[in-house]
């Protein structure tokens, strides 16, 4: 499959998209004086060529009670047992992000918790999984820079 080359216009849609990902077309061919069509075909090409993979919705978890946040670094008895604790990890609804890792950690984790009794019984959950040796925790104070834009357009101006 050829390279997908990405123009001003699939970029400045890509820039709307990421403020908004239920902006209806319309708005943003209005704003880019283009076609609601041409914005239709430039999406899909994008989805198609794997640019675009689905939306997402950004909650406030604050609001709905899980304001608290902390990363966990799991530390394994044997790096073959990476893929049996990632499967019992991803059973824990409250660990909302895993990465398998390189340096001091075998997985790090991003964890959602109620408050700090909580989030302690969901590090709990994760040090009683077979073949974890032990954990540290990181709490997040705050969430300070979460910011895709930034990169999105380091990207286009590489290009």
């Amino acid at each position: 499959m050829a390279k997908f080359k990405l123009d001003e216009i699939d970029h400045q849609i890509l820039d709307m998209l990421i403020d908004n990902t239920r902006v209806p077309f319309t708005d943003i061919a209005k704003k880019l004086v283009i076609s609601a069509g041409t914005v239709h075909v430039r999406v899909k090409k994008m989805e198609d060529a794997g640019i675009i993979k689905g939306s997402s919705l950004t909650l406030d978890y604050k609001q709905l009670g899980y304001s608290f946040i902390a990363y966990v670094g799991v530390f394994l008895q044997k790096t073959s047992q990476t893929k049996f604790v990632l499967e019992r990890i991803n059973e824990i609804p409250y660990v909302t992000v895993a990465h398998i890792t390189t340096g001091k950690f075998n997985v790090f984790c991003k964890i959602r918790a109620k408050n700090t009794e909580h989030a302690k019984d969901v590090i709990f959950m994760i040090d009683d999984i077979e073949g974890v040796y032990r954990t540290e925790t990181m709490i997040s104070l705050e969430e300070s820079l979460n910011d895709k834009k930034r990169l999105m357009h380091s990207i286009f101006n590489e290009m």
